[in-house]
């Protein structure tokens, strides 16, 4: 290892003296909480987009807060930048080590330390798995809202630094929304809390802004969620549509209604039959496209609302309706629905996940559209998606072995996101920025704003040493790339423009 290694931080140069970091660090985190052997950093080379990847100069993995704050410390006054990493799963890169930065591995910071069952919130740590909250809440008759499909392997950590959503999300919110409070160490080595277990806090609401910030301001270390009680009861129902744009009204229809499910989901005949293959969930494989819909609460409302979606759901064409029988065909409808994108990985040998969010009335024209491009680029789209909320997930599928078809994916995949701008929606719905999308971010955002969001990172870490190179693109990088202005309530023109 060279005793001194020089990298770029988007336009900052630093010069890093790499032995005497090694040297404090070694005290600080004794054993293997400091990996410096490249095969230790090897397992850490990646998240979950593993298109990209990229060696750590210097992996740690520290068990205690105050190890967090002497490493970031140590990191802050040698100038090393800090990329930190929850269970990986991120699928837009947001965890991608920096090739001379430490990578901070926060998964043995994994205890429950409290569930407060009369005020219904829970104390956790940043590398406790999603689902695990849930688990522990459930004999209180709790649990916790979010539940993205990676929930049996995504940490909390990392819903924060996305503000990750999932099925449940168009009722319940997102990461933000049920979330109290956190304990962040600043790039300085300090500690703060941001929000409180009050409803409210005075002051600017930082709790906010650290939802989706992608580990830009700080290292999460603690964090105090909501907990609901489990829903009095639930009904799940399944329905069939000949094609995909009926299935789009449909959705827009409901919510018009004036009825908001538990869960929303859509998916179209590619995924239909995947899901099916790999979980035999139920699913009407002759479909064109299945909307799942979950109602809950008490019975007499779930009832009424059972009835009101039924009827939106023939008015809107559906070929079929089929109501879960009971809890098991309940689960299997999830299960398929949250299985999906491993089930595609059965039928392709690569895919490349996008993730945009729209207005909901724009669905049909929208899934129209990425049709059109999936054909003008020769590569295959399998939709899955939050209906409920606009939040798409379009699996853009090639084969790596093929020189040219990652090029072509990632020219359809930014082709989508341009196109979920241009209809007055945005680049991101839960999985970030990261790497993957931050040309587009010069597409959403103009010169002023992205001006002010280097301003915001700035106050918090004004060596931009965390995430560098991240979710906020420099000015010169979107004079690289070009820029699509997108006037107000203006469809954009059929065929989308290349950059």
């Amino acid at each position: 290892m060279p005793a001194h290694a020089v990298f770029r931080a988007e336009d900052t140069q630093f010069d890093v003296a790499i032995d005497p970091l090694i040297e404090t660090l070694r005290a600080v985190l004794p054993g293997e909480g400091l990996i410096v052997h490249e095969a230790g950093r090897r397992a850490y080379e990646c998240d979950g987009l593993s298109t990209y990847k990229q060696l750590p100069l210097l992996v740690a993995v520290p068990e205690t807060i105050e190890q967090v704050q002497a490493t970031v410390r140590a990191c802050s006054e040698a100038g090393v930048p800090v990329v930190t990493r929850g269970s990986g799963t991120s699928l837009s890169g947001g965890a991608l080590p920096h090739p001379q930065g430490l990578l901070l591995a926060m998964g043995k910071f994994n205890r429950i330390h409290d569930v407060d069952a009369e005020r219904r919130i829970a104390r956790i740590d940043p590398g406790v798995r999603n689902l695990a909250i849930s688990e522990a809440a459930a004999p209180y008759g709790l649990y916790y809202a979010p539940d993205p499909s990676s929930q049996i392997a995504c940490s909390i950590g990392g819903n924060v630094g996305e503000n990750a959503g999932g099925v449940h999300c168009l009722k319940y919110g997102l990461t933000v929304h049920n979330v109290l409070a956190l304990k962040v160490v600043t790039m300085d080595g300090d500690i703060t809390t941001i929000g409180s277990e009050a409803l409210d806090s005075p002051g600017l609401d930082l709790l906010a802004l650290m939802h989706g910030s992608e580990g830009m301001l700080g290292v999460i270390v603690e964090i105090t969620v909501k907990l609901l009680p489990a829903p009095l009861t639930k009904q799940v129902l399944m329905a069939s549509f000949d094609n995909v744009e009926a299935g789009g009204h449909a959705v827009a229809g409901i919510v018009a209604d004036g009825i908001i499910p538990g869960g929303l989901e859509m998916m179209d005949g590619a995924a239909i039959q995947a899901a099916e293959d790999f979980v035999h969930a139920g699913y009407d494989t002759q479909a064109a496209a299945i909307l799942i819909c979950e109602l809950d609460g008490s019975e007499a409302e779930v009832a009424d609302q059972m009835q009101a979606v039924e009827n939106c759901l023939t008015a809107h064409g559906a070929s079929a309706i089929h109501v879960a029988a009971d809890n098991a065909e309940q689960a299997r409808f999830w299960a398929g629905r949250k299985a999906a994108f491993p089930a595609v990985g059965r039928i392709s040998p690569d895919y490349y996940c996008m993730d945009g969010t729209i207005p909901r009335k724009q669905l049909a024209y929208v899934l129209r559209r990425i049709s059109e491009l999936s054909a003008a680029h020769k590569l295959e789209t399998v939709n899955v998606f939050h209906a409920g909320d606009g939040n798409l997930h379009p699996l853009i599928l090639f084969d790596g072995n093929q020189s040219d078809q990652l090029d072509a994916a990632e020219a359809l995949g930014s082709d989508i996101l341009q196109l979920c701008v241009e209809v007055g929606g945005t680049v991101t719905g839960e999985h970030g920025v990261g790497v993957e999308k931050i040309n587009e971010m010069c597409v959403q955002f103009e010169t002023a704003e992205i001006e002010q969001f280097h301003a915001i990172k700035a106050a918090f870490d004004d060596q931009a040493l965390l995430n560098p190179g991240k979710a906020i693109p420099t000015l010169n990088r979107c004079a690289e790339f070009g820029r699509m202005h997108v006037h107000n309530g203006e469809l954009p023109h059929p065929e989308i423009e290349r950059l």
